[in-house]
């Protein structure tokens, strides 16, 4: 088979023809990156939610980012509520609100919204963490606040259980467990309190409009999961840094599922968050396996999930090998290809794995290519933002 049997140049008409090939709609289509602040693949982004938008019916964006933090930026598409330069500061986290094509999609969304009744939504997924985690304050006293009493504990109680925020977002706990609050006995109070608000909000749910039902619930997976991840951060067993991705991975999993039922919806984050197979990742002399949030969300959604990886030909002054995938597939005549990976699996042997000197880029695993629905190739990125 030759190797352009199994792309097409990555346009509107190509973005199409991928989804019809699908053996079902995907409620989330994952568009994944193989490194985090590439400009052209910003801007490739861009354009394939617009056409989902204008041609596909997609309504809503989520994005590797502080899922409270989106309500923001939420906010601001739906109604013009504060500026755009605010809304970048404040409204995404791991410094996302720096990227141009970020900022690009959200002035887009909001204009597209000011002219029509259909509204566009926008979705931060990520926990609020990185390695180190926030405190869970925000979304246990939003929570308090959408539900009726009796509460399993009073505001005053609360304030004094969680204490000051910065002992719970200390980011020296991701080398030293033993600077962590996550298992003092206050911190397993307010495991408790959290599970009683869970459930005072499934007997409250009728009350609520269908609004304060979505946050509310946003409000109490995140104070949760916050509250169990803070918990394994003071674990010093040698699995402690994979639990923590996984369990990282399954709040990602857990917002991409409520996001679903709203589908669908564009996905964009990280190759390592999206993909169906286990994620790798070496940390020190360790070697980190975890199941991504791709691989959670497509065990519920089955067909109606589908993953969609970015591969990068030149990056910079890192050019692959010919022999490797990103290699082969620079030689396809397109500046950008849309790959249907199965078959490219079919038709290339025993291609040789590339080995970046980009520490930040994560190439495509020749082994893995059956698990992928599609590769979205850029031949050259030369804007690497961060």
């Amino acid at each position: 088979m030759d190797i352009k049997d199994t792309a097409r140049p990555l346009d509107g008409v190509g973005i199409s023809a991928f989804l019809r090939s699908l053996p079902a709609r995907p409620l989330l289509l994952g568009l994944g990156e193989a490194r985090h602040f590439v400009g052209e693949l910003g801007e490739l982004r861009n354009e394939i939610f617009k056409h989902l938008v204008i041609r596909e019916g997609y309504r809503s964006f989520a994005i590797e980012s502080d899922c409270l933090m989106g309500l923001v930026v939420d906010d601001y598409i739906t109604t013009g509520t504060g500026t755009l330069d605010d809304i970048m500061q404040c409204g995404f986290s791991h410094r996302f609100g720096e990227s141009p094509a970020n900022r690009e999609l959200v002035r887009w969304m909001r204009e597209y919204n000011a002219e029509h009744d259909e509204k566009l939504r926008f979705y931060g997924f990520d926990g609020p963490l990185e390695y180190w985690a926030a405190s869970p304050r925000q979304a246990l006293t939003a929570l308090c606040a959408l539900l009726d009493g009796p509460l399993p504990c009073t505001r005053e109680t609360l304030d004094a259980l969680l204490g000051p925020d910065d002992q719970w977002s200390n980011e020296a706990t991701v080398m030293d467990p033993s600077q962590s609050i996550g298992r003092s006995a206050s911190a397993q109070r307010l495991r408790l309190i959290a599970d009683d608000l869970a459930a005072l909000l499934d007997t409250q749910a009728p009350r609520l409009s269908a609004r304060d039902r979505e946050l509310a619930a946003l409000y109490s997976r995140t104070a949760i999961g916050l509250l169990r991840y803070h918990h394994w951060m003071a674990d010093t067993s040698p699995a402690r840094m994979a639990r923590l991705s996984g369990l990282r991975d399954a709040m990602m999993a857990a917002n991409l599922r409520a996001i679903a039922t709203r589908g669908p919806a564009l996905v964009f984050a990280h190759n390592l968050h999206l993909q169906r197979n286990k994620s790798l990742m070496p940390i020190g002399d360790q070697q980190l396996e975890w199941w991504s949030a791709g691989a959670i969300t497509a065990t519920h959604l089955g067909d109606r999930y589908a993953f969609l990886a970015s591969a990068l030909g030149t990056a910079g002054d890192d050019a692959p090998l010919p022999d490797t995938v990103e290699g082969i597939l620079s030689a396809l005549p397109w500046d950008r290809s849309l790959i249907d990976a199965r078959r490219l699996a079919e038709a290339i042997t025993k291609p040789a794995p590339r080995v970046s000197r980009d520490f930040a880029y994560f190439p495509l695993d020749p082994a893995q290519l059956d698990m992928i629905d599609g590769v979205v190739f850029v031949k050259q990125a030369v804007r690497l933002e961060g």
